[in-house]
């Protein structure tokens, strides 16, 4: 049905129109295997940064110094996607131009990934590929955030060069399919972010999927950072960081559910007001009244 209207859409030139990022950079496999999967929902267009910025939340950069610049790109194994765009900047700059009309008309929908490595517990506040899904809430565009579990479990959201050799991508894209899917068929107002994380494993493989809560920590944390002189450099230093072992979450937490082989669902909330901070509130008085 979904699949009819949106052929309908295209002869009237009212078809979806589906940004594709990631904060990966615009050479990541999971970020073209994800455009392809999201072709029968609308038109797609990637805009991508130039090259990696896992880790950078919903940063935009320092817009006065970056002087940011976009590049048309042409990747061979896009099926059915309209244009790809680079972008000398983070996921939500990226955004941030596509909401503003730089590549035509603004996103109905923006779909972050494939990221490799789960982006659960206090991850979500650093993931590059979350930040680009929020930064689309926040222009009043819907944003779906997907990332992928990695071998060995995931370091605060991110997977090791060495494990992405062993990436399933198309698992991830066939249940992001599925989501889009579900979730353009009525479309939520006001517009949300869907934080969405796969295990790496075929979808034979998966238990099935779970509406969890963020937790606090992932799966598998940094658990110390030590300085080590820089050789030839007085007072620099490197900082080598150590991993601690994975840990068991609750399967009804979003780090949880993944490791036990389930896709997490969660849904992220804007932010919200907390009660009057009172306890500051005499220090407040005294300032201003003398």
């Amino acid at each position: 049905m979904l699949q009819d209207q949106l052929n309908g859409n295209r002869q009237y030139g009212l078809s979806m129109r589906i940004v594709v990022t990631n904060d990966d950079g615009i050479d990541s496999v999971g970020l073209h295997v994800l455009a392809n999967a999201m072709v029968p929902f609308g038109e797609v267009v990637i805009v991508a940064p130039d090259t990696e910025y896992s880790g950078a939340g919903a940063a935009l950069g320092a817009l006065h110094l970056i002087r940011p610049e976009v590049h048309r790109v042409r990747i061979e194994t896009l099926v059915g996607v309209a244009e790809a765009w680079s972008v000398t900047g983070p996921p939500a700059l990226c955004i941030m131009f596509a909401r503003l009309g730089v590549f035509g008309a603004p996103p109905d929908l923006v779909v972050s990934g494939i990221n490799p490595g789960a982006n659960v517990g206090r991850s979500v506040y650093h993931s590059g590929t979350i930040g680009a899904a929020i930064t689309a809430r926040n222009g009043r565009v819907p944003g779906i955030a997907v990332s992928q579990d990695v071998v060995a479990g995931s370091f605060e959201g991110q997977g090791l060069e060495e494990m992405l050799s062993q990436q399933q991508w198309h698992s991830a894209a066939e249940v992001a399919a599925e989501v889009v899917r579900g979730f353009t068929a009525s479309m939520p107002m006001p517009p949300i972010v869907l934080n969405v994380n796969v295990p790496n494993c075929p979808v034979s493989e998966m238990k099935g999927w779970r509406s969890t809560k963020v937790g606090t920590l992932p799966p598998r944390t940094m658990s110390g950072a030590t300085r080590e002189p820089k050789p030839g450099h007085e007072d620099a230093f490197r900082v080598s960081m150590q991993w601690g072992e994975a840990v068991t979450l609750p399967e009804d937490l979003d780090g949880g559910a993944v490791s036990a082989g389930y896709v997490s669902i969660s849904a992220l909330s804007t932010i919200h007001e907390e009660p009057e901070p009172s306890y500051v509130g005499a220090a407040l008085d005294q300032l201003f009244t003398g």
